[in-house]
């Protein structure tokens, strides 16, 4: 089973790039951020057609997020049920795959703009509610998958320039602090799991030639419960999307399991 989350940047500008990606990666479950667009656009035939049920969260203009699955998806969940937030951030659902019963969230993470500012006090407040969701999910769902754009270097490897970059966002103490948070509920780094290359990214800024340049950041995750850890057998960064015409600034991240 294959389960990856990718940051599309608009579905409606790249939806022919999620197909294209789709027969050439197919993967049992996809999971998209940045929809930019409402549910009454979202396009269901097309994704039923390649072969997806799909359940979505979507905003005008910004956020948005969707879970693609070859799977059979119920107790659908939007944003956090504690937390009053106006953005649609978060979408979770359990599926019924051939390992068994997994619970899916798929998290758009605040950017929070820079280290003092408002958005930056927002981000602080939506990762506290944050922790609190996952660890009353993972209560009733051992078998967990947490992912999506986090916005959050984890360390020094995930970035480009550490020293240049160091306690900007992304790259803050507090940031990653809420990301060993996560982790410390019984989460592991699926990327982390494995020996990897060195400067492995999953965004790189438009400008610049940034992608051609390898001055990227690893801000897409995927985090894994201990019960599902023991199936996991791989996980990569695929930047052949990035290489579109047109590509979303980010590139997919695929974890691989075993039964």
């Amino acid at each position: 089973m294959k389960i990856a989350t990718w940051n599309v940047n608009s579905l409606s500008v790249r939806l022919s790039q999620v197909l294209q990606w789709l027969q050439a990666e197919p993967v049992d479950v996809l999971c998209l951020q940045e929809l930019k667009l409402t549910d009454d656009k979202f396009p269901l035939q097309a994704l039923a057609d390649a072969g997806y049920q799909s359940v979505s969260f979507g905003q005008k203009t910004y956020n948005g997020v969707a879970i693609l699955s070859r799977f059979p998806m119920r107790d659908v969940v939007r944003n956090m049920v504690a937390f009053e937030d106006p953005q649609s951030r978060l979408i979770a659902a359990t599926l019924d795959t051939p390992l068994g019963e997994v619970r899916v969230l798929n998290g758009y993470f605040v950017n929070g703009q820079a280290p003092g500012s408002e958005k930056f006090d927002y981000k602080m407040k939506w990762l506290d509610a944050l922790r609190l969701w996952v660890a009353q999910d993972l209560a009733n769902h051992p078998r967990l998958v947490l992912l999506g754009d986090f916005n959050i270097t984890v360390d020094d490897r995930d970035t480009y320039d550490p020293e240049g970059l160091r306690e900007t966002i992304h790259h803050t103490t507090e940031e990653r602090q809420h990301f060993q948070a996560l982790l410390d509920l019984g989460l592991t780094d699926a990327f982390r799991a494995f020996e990897q290359p060195e400067k492995s990214y999953s965004w790189w800024d438009y400008r610049e030639f940034a992608f051609r340049r390898n001055r990227g950041l690893r801000i897409d995750h995927i985090l894994v419960s201990a019960a599902l850890k023991a199936q996991l057998t791989a996980c990569t960064i695929d930047k052949t999307p990035r290489r579109y015409e047109r590509p979303s600034d980010h590139t997919p991240v695929v974890a691989t399991f075993t039964g």
